[in-house]
């Protein structure tokens, strides 16, 4: 058993992962600030959820933390008192568009708070950080699929800026301190509990109430959406391979996801990107609702595709992300009207 300090534990990965490390066994600690960034309920709901499942003694411990980290004092505070053994960094402010309006948000959680962690690590002797990073790095990209070969020096969103920005920053720490870190790219990522501000929730919440659903580049757009429950098996996969220095590793011909420090990068998708219209039409029939669509233009931030090569996550976990998207959707669904029936 190993103590795990989960951040964002209130956010739709967060709980899911919170939850997959508490039925193996694992003592989990769940940080959050529980923001308004959307409705705080759901994220006290996910709380819940989480509290419900270890209420009967059965599996892993479980404490929740109010906390921002971007509140250094409290972070190191927390630190010292619990002696973490690793660390799941998915605390952030999250969403490419609210960026546009929001840029001190982003500032304050995914590049103050990040420093606060990646320092909170280094000073406690954490094993090993794992980190969200996100598929919208590779920003104007158009080679398909995405690799973490790729440059991502490119981005479109201040989103996408901060999180690149993450990954360079612990590389940093992976090399001037030794802190083994690894940085998941996350491909669209559905299911559950997910988040209202993302598709699959403003399209289920539109058709319901029989109001248009926006379609963005007027539905040309693909998406390399990813069940939540193949992502939680990435990121657990992920934090059992503590990395090392790569010994293949040439400086002349540097690789982007490796390095001579014990850093890792990488992608984290479902690898069979879906139009949007299709996955609009798998929501409707999962519904048995017809949806009406308003196309309008590329969303500013906004890329036209995704599409994950997930061979190196494969190669080093052995995991591969395998819920078909009817399966997916429908478990989404499902989910959704019982949990606003309630």
């Amino acid at each position: 058993m190993s103590k795990i300090l989960v951040t964002g534990a209130a956010g739709f990965i967060g709980m899911h992962t919170a939850l997959a490390l508490l039925a193996r066994g694992d003592e989990v600690v769940g940080l959050d600030n529980l923001n308004d960034y959307y409705d705080p309920q759901l994220k006290r709901d996910r709380i819940a959820r989480i509290e419900q499942a270890v209420s009967g003694d059965s599996g892993g411990r479980f404490r929740f933390e109010l906390m921002d980290i971007a509140d250094n004092t409290s972070l190191q505070a927390l630190f010292t008192r619990e002696r973490f053994d690793r660390v799941v960094h998915l605390a952030a402010q999250a969403g490419v568009r609210y960026s546009l309006t929001h840029p001190h948000a982003y500032a304050q959680s995914n590049l103050v708070g990040f420093v606060n962690m990646l320092e909170a690590c280094r000073h406690h002797q954490v094993g090993h950080l794992v980190y969200a990073s996100s598929s919208s790095v590779y920003g104007g990209n158009t080679s398909m699929p995405f690799s973490e070969e790729d440059a991502v020096d490119h981005p479109v969103s201040l989103y996408a800026s901060t999180k690149k920005a993450n990954e360079l920053m612990a590389h940093t720490y992976s090399h001037l301190y030794d802190l083994p870190t690894t940085g998941l790219r996350f491909f669209t990522v559905y299911g559950p509990w997910g988040r209202p501000d993302m598709a699959p929730m403003l399209f289920t919440k539109a058709i319901l109430a029989g109001e248009p659903i926006k379609v963005f580049n007027h539905g040309e757009m693909r998406r390399d959406f990813t069940y939540i429950d193949d992502i939680v098996e990435g990121v657990i996969g992920t934090l059992d391979h503590i990395p090392t220095a790569d010994p293949t590793f040439d400086r002349a011909k540097p690789s982007a996801a490796s390095s001579w420090a014990p850093y890792r990068v990488f992608n984290i998708g479902h690898s069979e990107p879906v139009a949007l219209m299709d996955f609009i039409q798998t929501l409707e029939a999962a519904l048995q609702r017809t949806a009406i669509k308003t196309l309008l233009p590329m969303a500013p931030g906004d890329v036209a595709a995704t599409f994950a090569n997930v061979a190196a996550l494969t190669q080093w976990t052995g995991l591969h992300p395998q819920t078909s998207l009817e399966d997916g959707i429908k478990a989404f669904a499902d989910w959704y009207l019982s949990y606003h029936k309630g």
